[in-house]
C-alpha cells in the first residue's frame, strides 16, 4: 500500500462495521487525487465552512461534519473525552431522545456512523438524495443541543471502557503500539491514545463532557462536507436554513505542541499474551502541514519524497519488503510500513512485522534496517519509481468510485489545517519526486536519533483466554 496513516488511528460507533466502502480507512489517500471535478466553498457567518463536491452517477449524497477536535487536543487527565462525547452525541437532544437520531436516519434508508482520530472527530450520513434536509436538521440539532445525560453517560462509559479492552488492552499487536506511541513521543500529544487512559476513563464525569462540548462543537469549530447527486447553492441554502441559527463559540485552538528533540534510540519491551513476537520501527518525521509552513526549516517536496519511498518498501507485492523479505530472504512472514503524510503534527514513520518461522527478532530488525541502509546508499531504480507512481494513478482511477472518500478527503484536510486544493497537486507532487530526493530523507531521517524500537514478547495466551470467558463483550458505538 502506498499509504497507512499510523497517526489516523479511529475509534468510533462503527469500528467500521457496516461501512465496506471504509475498507482500509488508514490508507484513504490512496485517492488523494481524485476529486478533479470542481468543489463548491461556501462559508456562514457564524464560522461554519461548508464544502461540496457534486458526483451525478447515482442519486446518493454523503453528508458529513468534521470538528476540529480529537485525542491531540486533549491533555492528562482527560484522556479519551472526544470519543466518550462521540458516543454520547446519539444520546439524544431535548428534540430527538436517545437512540431517535439513528431510528430517524435508517427509517429513511440511509446508514449514518461516526469515528474520532488524534485530530478530528466526524459524523456522516449516506442517504438518497433527496434525504439530504433530514441529516442537515439532526446535526444542526446535536451540534448546540446535546444534553449528555447522566443516566446514559454511566452506561456508555462503561462500553468504551470495554471498547479499550477488547481492541487495545486484549490485542497484544494494538498494545504494543500504544506503548511505542507513549515512547516515541515526549511532548507530543499523540503519546496519548485515542481512546484514552483506562485510569482517564473510569474518572470521567459528566461535567467533563458538558464542558468538552461546549468548548469545540460549535459552527465556527466545524467544516460540513456533502458529496454526491447535489446542486452546490440548494445545499448551501439547505445548510443556512438549520446551521444558521446556531451561534458561534469562542474557540481557543491549541498550539503545534513541539515533540523535543530525541538524542539516542529508545527501546521497549511489551509482555502480552500472544502467539507470535512482532517489531515495531518508528522514526520521527515531518509531515506536509509542517513543509508548508512559513517558518518551514524543510523543503515542501520531503513529505512526498517520504511517501513514495513507504511505497518502495511497501507498495504491494513487488514492492522491497515483500518481495525481499517476505518471499526472497524469507525473514518475515509479513512486514509493512507507513507514513501519515497528512497528520496536523509531526508523526513518524512505521515499520512493523512478525518473523518467520525459524526467524528472531533480531534477524527481522537486521534486514529492515539492511533495507533503509540500501536505500542510502544506492538510489532507487527507474523501475521502481515509475511503479510506486503508476500506482498513484490507477488507485485514483479504483477510487474514483467512492462518493464516500470524495467527501472525507475534503474533512480530513480541512480539519487538520491544510487546504482542500491540496488534492489537485498530489499526483503531480508525486510524479516529481525523484531517486535523488528519496536518497536524501532516507539519509536524514532513518538514523538512531530519531528511532524507537517496541518488540512484543509473546507470554501464555492461558490467562488471557480465562479472563475472556470470564468477561462480557461490549457493544461499543
Amino acid at each position: 500500500m502506498l499509504l497507512q496513516l499510523t497517526n489516523m488511528r479511529i475509534y468510533g460507533r462503527c469500528c467500521l462495521k457496516k461501512c465496506k466502502n471504509l475498507v482500509g480507512i488508514c490508507c484513504f489517500f490512496w485517492c488523494f487525487s481524485l476529486v478533479h471535478a470542481e468543489v463548491h466553498e461556501f462559508s456562514l457567518k457564524n464560522g461554519l465552512k461548508i464544502l461540496v463536491k457534486e458526483d451525478h452517477r447515482a442519486p446518493v449524497v454523503v453528508s458529513q461534519v468534521w470538528y476540529k477536535v480529537g485525542s491531540s487536543y486533549e491533555y492528562d487527565g482527560i484522556t479519551g473525552i472526544s470519543h466518550a462525547l462521540e458516543h454520547m452525541m446519539f444520546k439524544g437532544t431535548k428534540k430527538h431522545p436517545a437512540g431517535e437520531f439513528s431510528r430517524i436516519i435508517s427509517a429513511n434508508g440511509g446508514e449514518e456512523n461516526a469515528f474520532t482520530g488524534a485530530d478530528y472527530t466526524a459524523y456522516f450520513q449516506t442517504m438518497e438524495k433527496s434525504r439530504l434536509e433530514i441529516s442537515f436538521k439532526l446535526e444542526a440539532d446535536r451540534m448546540r443541543n446535546l444534553t449528555i445525560p447522566e443516566e446514559e453517560f454511566s452506561k456508555e462509559i462503561k462500553v468504551v471502557q470495554e471498547e479499550r479492552r477488547m481492541r487495545t488492552e486484549d490485542n497484544p499487536r494494538a498494545y504494543t503500539r500504544e506503548v511505542a506511541m507513549a515512547t516515541a513521543y515526549q511532548t507530543s500529544p499523540y503519546r496519548q491514545p485515542i481512546v484514552g487512559w483506562m485510569a482517564d476513563l473510569q474518572s470521567m464525569q459528566v461535567e467533563d463532557l458538558q464542558h468538552w462540548y461546549k468548548q469545540w462543537y460549535a459552527p465556527n469549530n466545524a467544516t460540513l462536507v456533502v458529496a454526491g447527486d447535489v446542486n452546490p447553492e440548494e445545499v448551501y441554502k439547505l445548510a443556512k436554513k438549520y446551521f444558521a441559527p446556531l451561534k458561534a463559540e469562542e474557540i481557543s485552538l491549541p498550539g503545534r505542541d513541539v515533540e523535543v528533540e530525541q538524542r539516542g534510540i529508545k527501546r521497549v519491551i511489551v509482555k502480552r499474551p500472544a502467539e507470535v513476537p512482532q517489531i515495531l520501527m518508528a522514526y520521527k518525521i515531518p509531515v506536509l502541514r509542517s513543509a508548508l509552513d512559513e517558518s518551514a526549516t524543510i523543503e515542501e517536496w520531503e513529505p512526498y519524497a517520504l511517501e513514495v519511498l513507504a511505497g518502495v518498501l511497501d507498495g504491494g507485492g513487488s514492492a522491497r519488503f515483500a518481495s525481499r523479505l517476505v518471499r526472497g530472504k524469507e525473514i518475515a512472514s509479513g512486514v509493512g510500513a507507513g507514513y501519515p503524510l497528512t497528520s496536523r503534527l509531526d508523526g513518524l514513520f512505521t515499520m512493523s512485522g512478525t518473523p518467520a518461522q525459524g526467524k528472531s527478532i533480531a534477524d527481522l530488525e537486521q534486514a529492515i534496517r539492511e533495507e533503509l541502509l540500501d536505500l542510502q546508499n544506492q538510489l532507487v531504480s527507474k523501475e521502481e519509481l515509475e511503479r510506486v507512481k503508476a500506482q498513484v494513478v490507477s488507485s485514483d482511477v479504483y477510487e474514483r468510485d467512492s462518493v464516500f472518500y470524495q467527501g472525507m478527503i475534503l474533512g480530513i484536510l480541512e480539519t487538520v489545517g491544510l487546504s482542500w486544493r491540496l488534492v489537485d497537486e498530489y499526483v503531480d507532487k508525486v510524479q516529481a519526486v525523484t531517486a535523488e530526493q528519496i536518497q536524501t530523507v532516507a539519509q536524514k531521517y532513518f538514523i538512531d536519533d530519531r528511532l524507537t524500537v517496541a518488540i512484543l514478547e509473546p507470554q501464555s495466551m492461558q490467562n488471557n483466554t480465562r479472563r475472556a470467558n470470564q468477561g462480557g463483550q461490549g457493544h461499543g458505538r
